[in-house]
């Protein structure tokens, strides 16, 4: 498309109100070269599943599918309903455009603000952050969640008109972006810079895919004059923020293990550097033979953007935010035939997004809380955030650079160097991994297990995290499978030659919870049979709680946490996400049969054993847990043995 019908054609189809297209530039290691054009019509769907990848004749097309965060309820997890559509760009045309030539054909006029903005004040979003962290947090509903608010005002301009105007800017002055993009469907019209790939699902050609997730967590605001060395290193070594991106992990490790037959492998981190915020980051990478909807239906939503675990995520966040989230935490899903008959996906975070709708702009931002976060920490996050597309699209003053005394500041301002090249930060950076699980970030042996040919039974207490389990058992040799704890049989119970009883929120003590109250009856069906039984965090206390040890609320919850303790004679780095804990006298090494692993100073149990039974609070199939796999294949070899 040469540069004249460049402009002609952006320029009609934003003048159209009727129109629906989306431009997108897609970065990567460095600036877009391309924006992309795309145009069609539009579709509204229901469900995943009915994104029309095929005409009425079977052939593939390509879609651009605006997903909502409410589209979670696909799931059976929470949302608040609203009138927000999984809104189907059904693709007639794709072509290329040089970046340049796009930048030539779109307005640049100043797209004016006023009555701006958030709409939840600082002072009440630090008491939402505050009653999070002491009702959900510690109450053991979870480890982290993201709850949002909204900066809006009013424009006074043509809504299309202001879209290619801040999609301008934003190739101009942002960078780091995953996708960068303006998207008019129907009467949906976003523009935004997303740093963050959701899902990708790159085919094979075969019914296979490569997919690929990049949690991104860690937020460092850039002070005025931009980052430097030192600024980013007290950063990079700032426990919560380190702690913060771990535990994302983790979650999304939980997505890729319930989707990919190798479960996943971690590469990174990395840094993710923008104009006006510097972001850490993992690649997660394994194989699929999943459908690219199914692959994108298991994966909702990024844990950056909810929470773990998820589902319980989800409540919290019905519970604390004022107003229906719209795309945000979404997904902008393209769908790309293979021209085999499958698709490949690309799936970016509807984050750093502005939203415009009847002469209203909305720029919704999150901030992950967690057990130590500080509530006007959690505000200034916010505040930052807005401002790397506000800033942008210059709705607030840019980002600023520092000047040389004896230089002019002239025209705008040179690509800065990337801090993560530098060696200190980079030795910073790699340092992590030291403290992490080689199971998830070297490459799975295919090799036989020790319990080849032997059976379990994983069930599922809400929280996903026994997908990461039961991919473990599956490298010792079980052949394990997820039964949810409301539609687990008491035959399967009895049945099951190993039967391991997952992790879940929530207070162990409270059996007036149907999900509490089942997973007692499941850890006390197999106490009283004498099968097989190792039980995992939450099941744990459960099985502590009825052997008769008492059970407590910790001081300080445990939820991303790593500790080195002794588990039964030998020292194991492990992993723990728990509010509650079983507690023993100090000292207690065993209570009639069962053995106890307790903290020599508070009698916090870790671990216990007795006849054809094992239980252990840390989760051994977290990333945090560097001894997960040794220590799991010595509890299971004592409950079947």
């Amino acid at each position: 498309m040469a540069a004249d019908d460049t402009a002609e054609t952006i320029l009609r189809l934003a003048a159209d109100p009727d129109s629906s297209f989306a431009l997108i530039a897609r970065g990567g290691d460095g600036p877009a070269t391309h924006v992309e054009v795309l145009t069609g019509d539009t579709v509204d769907v229901d469900l995943l599943a009915e994104i029309p990848l095929t005409d009425a004749a079977g052939t593939a097309r390509e879609v651009l599918a605006l997903v909502p965060y409410q589209q979670v309820r696909e799931r059976g997890f929470e949302a608040e309903p609203e009138d927000t559509p999984l809104r189907c760009l059904v693709v007639d045309e794709h072509t290329r455009v040089p970046v340049g030539d796009v930048l030539a054909a779109l307005p640049s006029a100043t797209v004016p603000l006023t009555d701006a903005g958030f709409d939840v004040a600082d002072e009440d979003y630090a008491s939402i952050v505050r009653r999070v962290i002491s009702d959900e947090i510690g109450r053991g509903e979870g480890a982290n969640f993201v709850i949002r608010r909204d900066y809006v005002a009013q424009i006074d301009a043509d809504e299309r008109t202001a879209m290619l105007t801040w999609f301008r800017a934003l190739l101009e002055h942002e960078r780091g972006a995953y996708w960068t993009f303006a998207i008019a469907a129907g009467d949906r019209i976003l523009v935004g810079a997303s740093p963050e790939a959701h899902v990708v699902a790159d085919s094979l050609g075969d019914g296979s895919s490569t997919v690929t997730m990049n949690p991104i967590s860690g937020t460092f605001r850039h002070p005025d004059g931009g980052a430097t060395i030192e600024t980013l290193s007290a950063f990079l070594t700032d426990a919560k923020e380190t702690e913060e991106l771990f535990m994302v992990v983790d979650e999304e490790l939980k997505m890729m293990s319930a989707v990919c037959s190798d479960g996943g492998r971690i590469t990174g981190p990395h840094l993710k550097e923008m104009s006006r915020l510097t972001h850490t980051e993992y690649m997660l990478r394994g194989t699929s033979r999943m459908d690219p909807r199914g692959i994108l239906r298991e994966t909702m939503f990024a844990p950056t953007v909810t929470g773990s675990p998820m589902q319980n995520a989800c409540t919290v966040i019905r519970r604390h935010e004022t107003t229906p989230r719209g795309y945000y935490s979404g997904v902008a899903a393209l769908f790309t035939p293979d021209g085999s008959g499958g698709h490949g996906l690309d799936a970016p975070i509807l984050i750093r997004t502005a939203h415009l709708d009847r002469g209203r702009l909305r720029v919704p931002v999150g901030a992950t809380l967690v057990r130590h976060s500080d509530p006007y920490g959690e505000v200034s996050e916010t505040h930052g955030k807005a401002a790397g597309v506000l800033g942008a699209i210059g709705a607030v003053p840019r980002a600023t650079r520092v000047a040389d005394p004896d230089q002019p500041v002239t025209g705008p301002a040179p690509t800065p160097k990337r801090l993560g090249d530098d060696p200190h930060i980079a030795g910073l950076l790699a340092s992590r991994n030291a403290r992490l699980a080689p199971f998830w970030l070297e490459e799975q042996s295919d090799d036989d297990g020790p319990f080849s040919g032997r059976s379990a039974i994983v069930v599922d207490a809400e929280d996903r995290f026994t997908t990461m389990l039961t991919h473990q058992l599956g490298h010792l040799g079980l052949d394990a499978r997820i039964v949810h704890w409301s539609q687990v049989t008491d035959a399967e119970i009895d049945a099951a030659e190993l039967l391991v009883a997952g992790p879940g929120p929530g207070d162990p003590r409270d059996e007036a919870n149907p999900r509490i109250a089942r997973m007692r009856d499941v850890v006390a069906r197999r106490i009283d049979a004498g099968k097989p039984l190792v039980s995992v965090c939450l099941s744990h206390q459960v099985l502590a709680d009825l052997l008769g040890i008492d059970l407590a609320p910790l001081a300080q919850p445990h939820q991303g946490v790593q500790k080195t303790v002794d588990v039964f004679g030998e020292r194991a780095s492990i992993g723990f996400y728990n509010t509650f804990t079983a507690r023993v006298e100090p000292g207690t090494a065993r209570i009639g049969a069962v053995e106890i692993a307790a903290d020599p100073a508070t009698g916090d149990v870790y671990a216990l054993r007795g006849p054809k039974l094992a239980g252990v609070q840390g989760h051994l199939e977290s990333i945090l847990s560097r001894d997960g796999m040794t220590t799991l294949r010595r509890l299971v070899t004592h409950a079947l043995a």
